[in-house]
């Protein structure tokens, strides 16, 4: 019998989201948005029944349709409100990224979720591209040897039109800038591969061209990960006239691998010393061409949470992944706005903590 299923929040993300729910048979009970159109356009877009319950108060919807699984897709400053909520009502849940903006509050969505024994699912999504899990087969084999560094680019264009779609981007209170927003997905694989324990963070960031927003549109930083290894994150929406690549690259002393792509799901190069594989056919084999940045890993995502329900495991990418790569964003803000390094682990960090970073009262 397949679970009951509901989506808060039907923006720009939220059709990958009902694409996947349906792929994977999932009993579409409820939509809620705070903009009525919104849930009638994803009701024409996907054909759902029109007789499907739509609520503009997604507590509303807790309390009348009792969903089994929730998605969260709402702008990220609401992200941890709702899922604690969701998680008082016994719901399991799917965060869209990031999944909290503070580290107290992702702390607050682990614990609770435990207390309720429900699943809570961080939507890094670019897991589970084919490229990506099978660089990640590669650093469990420890085919790389000694892991040396890795290096996240995402080098992106977000302009004007992008953010007046949704004021409430680029706010340091509802979303923080390109690291948080465009580059998190990258950041949670970089140090995902490298070892995933972090002991010094250095960043550095700047708005440069987007001065109508809060935060930044360029970040930079060095981290020292805890088993000697050394990351780079180079995160920007200036780059002109258009998206241009998102890569990421592991470096060991027996390995090299660069993924890149829309969204790192294209194997560009694959070197390693024990010639276990055709670096060919492997690139071949493992080269996916999605249409958007947004990749092809919801689906999977959703049969993994669908099955850690119902197995009662952690999912695969767990509300603990989630707080690592906020953990990480917020350790750059932290390094960038005080001019040091940064220790890590960080307890308490939050992205209004940075307010006022780039002038104009902003």
């Amino acid at each position: 019998m397949s679970l009951k299923y509901a989506i808060i929040g039907c923006g720009r993300i939220s059709p990958n989201h009902i694409a996947a729910s349906i792929k994977n048979e999932l009993d579409i009970v409820a939509l809620c948005d705070i903009v009525p159109e919104n849930m009638e356009d994803k009701i024409s877009k996907f054909n759902l029944p029109q007789t499907i319950a739509k609520y503009t108060n997604y507590k509303e919807l807790l309390e009348k349709e009792k969903p089994e699984l929730i998605a969260i897709c709402t702008e990220s400053g609401r992200h941890a409100q709702i899922a604690l909520d969701c998680i008082e009502a016994g719901a399991n849940l799917i965060i869209e990224k990031p999944i909290a903006l503070s580290l107290e509050e992702a702390d607050q969505i682990i614990a609770k979720a435990k207390e309720k024994n429900v699943k809570a699912s961080a939507c890094h999504q670019n897991r589970f591209n084919k490229s990506i899990q099978k660089i990640r087969e590669a650093v469990e084999e420890e085919r790389f040897g000694r892991l040396l560094h890795g290096t996240a680019h995402i080098r992106w264009n977000r302009g004007e039109d992008y953010y007046k779609q949704a004021p409430w981007r680029g706010t340091w209170e509802q979303d923080g800038g390109a690291l948080m927003n465009q580059c998190i997905h990258n950041i949670d694989l970089l140090r995902w591969m490298m070892g995933d324990e972090i002991i010094e963070v250095v960043g550095m960031t700047d708005n440069l061209k987007h001065n109508f927003i809060e935060a930044e549109d360029l970040g930079l930083a060095l981290i020292k990960f805890a088993n000697g290894s050394y990351g780079i994150v180079e995160g920007t929406t200036n780059i002109y006239p258009q998206n241009l690549e998102e890569t990421l690259y592991i470096f060991g002393d027996k390995g090299t691998v660069k993924a890149g792509g829309k969204s790192v799901n294209i194997i560009e190069e694959w070197h390693f010393a024990d010639n276990l594989d055709n670096p060919e056919e492997v690139k071949e084999k493992y080269h996916e061409n999605p249409p958007n940045v947004y990749g092809f890993g919801h689906i999977p995502l959703y049969a993994d949470v669908i099955d850690a329900i119902k197995n009662d495991r952690e999912p695969y990418v767990s509300a603990e992944d989630g707080r690592r790569a906020l953990e990480l964003v917020l350790a750059i803000y932290k390094s960038a706005a005080e001019g040091k390094s940064v220790k890590l682990p960080l307890e308490k960090c939050n992205t209004l903590d940075f307010k006022g970073r780039f002038g104009n009262g902003k």
